[in-house]
C-alpha cells in the first residue's frame, strides 16, 4: 500500500499536517543538539582539567551558551515565547558570549604568565572529532527542515550549528598539533579562535 501524497496549500507551502511534522522534526533536531551539548560539558570540563587546556575549557563554556540558544529556538518552535522575552534572551546570549571571550583571554594570559604547558588530551581529541561530524549532520537536518517549513530562525540555527562544527574542528587541529608535534602553544592559539568567535557572536546577538 503506497503512502498518500503530501498536498500543498494554496500558497504553495506545506499543508498543516506537513507543517506539524516539520515542527516536530525541528524540535527533535534541537533536542538532539541540547542533549549532545549537555553531555559534552561534562566530558570537556574533565578533559580540560586533566590537560590544563584553555581551548577545551572555552569550548565547554561555549556549549553552555549554545544550550540557552537552542532553548530559545525550542520556545519559538513550540510557540511558547513572545517577541519581548525572545529579544531579552538573545541579548543575554550576546552578553554571555562576551563573557566567554573575556574568560578565555584572562585564562590564556594566566596560562602564559605562569608558564603552564597544556598537555595532550586524547579524550578531548576524540570528542571534538565526533562533535564536528555530529554538528554537521544536525546542521544539514535543520537547514532542510527550516527551508521546507520556511522558518528563518531554524535556518539561522542551522548556520550556527555549522559554525559550532567548524569551531570544534579548529580546536581539534590545535589539540592534534600539541599531541603530535608538542606545540603546546597551539592550544592557546585555538583558544584565541574562541575569543574571536565570542566577540563576533556577542556583537551579533546584542545588535539583534
Amino acid at each position: 500500500m503506497t503512502a498518500p501524497a503530501v498536498t500543498e496549500s494554496a500558497t504553495g507551502g506545506p499543508n498543516a499536517e506537513r507543517r506539524a511534522l516539520l515542527r516536530r522534526r525541528g524540535l527533535g533536531l534541537e533536542y538532539a543538539t541540547l542533549g549532545w551539548n549537555v553531555i559534552e560539558i561534562g566530558f570537556l570540563i574533565f578533559a580540560a582539567v586533566q590537560a590544563r587546556s584553555v581551548a577545551l575549557a572555552g569550548f565547554a563554556l561555549d556549549s553552555v551558551i549554545e544550550i540557552f540558544a537552542s532553548l530559545v529556538v525550542v520556545g519559538q518552535l513550540k510557540g511558547a515565547t513572545d517577541p519581548q522575552r525572545e529579544k531579552r534572551a538573545v541579548r543575554l546570549i550576546g552578553v554571555a558570549f562576551f563573557a566567554l571571550a573575556i574568560y578565555i583571554t584572562g585564562q590564556s594570559v594566566l596560562t602564559l604568565a605562569l608558564g603552564i604547558r597544556p598537555d595532550s588530551s586524547p579524550m578531548g581529541i576524540a570528542w571534538l572529532a565526533a562533535t564536528a561530524v555530529v554538528m554537521l549532520a544536525l546542521a544539514v537536518g535543520k537547514a532542510r527542515t527550516g527551508t521546507e517549513l520556511d522558518h528563518p530562525v531554524l535556518r539561522a540555527e542551522a548556520k550556527v550549528t555549522i559554525i559550532d562544527g567548524a569551531l570544534a574542528l579548529a580546536i581539534l587541529i590545535g589539540l592534534l598539533l600539541n599531541a603530535v608535534l608538542g606545540w603546546w602553544w597551539a592550544d592557546i592559539a585555538a583558544g584565541v579562535v574562541l575569543i574571536g568567535y565570542g566577540l563576533r557572536e556577542g556583537w551579533h546577538h546584542i545588535r539583534q
